[in-house]
């Protein structure tokens, strides 16, 4: 769930802050990727369709038996509904989700000959897809500059004081004003596997965060500074 921080109100740092921030993270990350497994187009939009209110493990769990029997929109079409709800299952919502995918992928089928569109209005024509979804997607297929909003980038854009916003779309533009260009097609995935493993919602670790200098938060976790664990992040 995406909750507003008591820094919603405030401006976003200057660009020179925030190219400091991202320098700090590319130091200890610098080829971030998503922990969404999958080998094509297809398999990443179908991850990311199914990675709603369901994490990266779970998703990966699911898919790891379904790429096997359906690994294209024509092989899912023909698994049938009772099939692919049988894989996803173990995810919350699975039968929307099943609904969503199958009929994502009739639509691939029908208006984009099986590719994956290239913008963001056609990826959103695709039930399951929104705004957050189709930028996950263009960013990671196509390069684009795009910025995802999930719950750990909110909090993180939130809680530091980097780009504060009431709303993920608020944020977003707010992450695009002050990022500068050399980092913006890695800035969401830092942005997600920071919040996902330091800047955590109930138990941030402040000692070991390599931006907790820059951070505007006040109520910091205490501790003795260690070194970031670089094994806890995936990079590419």
């Amino acid at each position: 769930m995406i909750r507003r921080n008591a820094h919603a109100g405030a401006q976003a740092w200057p660009r020179r802050r925030a190219a400091a921030f991202f320098a700090c993270l590319e130091r200890t990350c610098p080829h971030p990727v998503t922990e969404l497994n999958y080998q094509t187009p297809f398999q990443l939009l179908a991850a990311v369709l199914l990675s709603a209110q369901s994490t990266d493990r779970e998703v990966n769990r699911a898919t790891a038996e379904l790429f096997q029997v359906a690994p294209t929109p024509a092989s899912l079409l023909a698994l049938g509904t009772d099939r692919v709800e049988a894989h996803l299952r173990r995810l919350g919502l699975f039968r929307v989700k099943t609904r969503h995918l199958l009929e994502s992928s009739r639509l691939l089928l029908e208006r984009f000959d099986g590719r994956i569109p290239s913008s963001r209005e056609d990826l959103q024509e695709l039930p399951g897809i929104g705004r957050k979804s189709a930028n996950v997607i263009l960013n990671a297929l196509y390069g684009a500059s795009t910025i995802a909003v999930d719950t750990h980038v909110f909090r993180v854009a939130n809680r530091t004081g980097l780009a504060p916003g009431p709303t993920p779309h608020a944020v977003e533009k707010a992450l695009l004003r002050i990022v500068p260009e050399r980092y913006l097609t890695r800035a969401h995935h830092w942005l997600v596997l920071h919040g996902r493993y330091v800047c955590r919602a109930r138990s941030p670790d402040c000692p070991t965060c390599v931006v907790s200098h820059l951070c505007f938060f006040p109520d910091k976790t205490p501790g003795d500074r260690k070194p970031p664990s670089r094994g806890a992040i995936r990079s590419g």
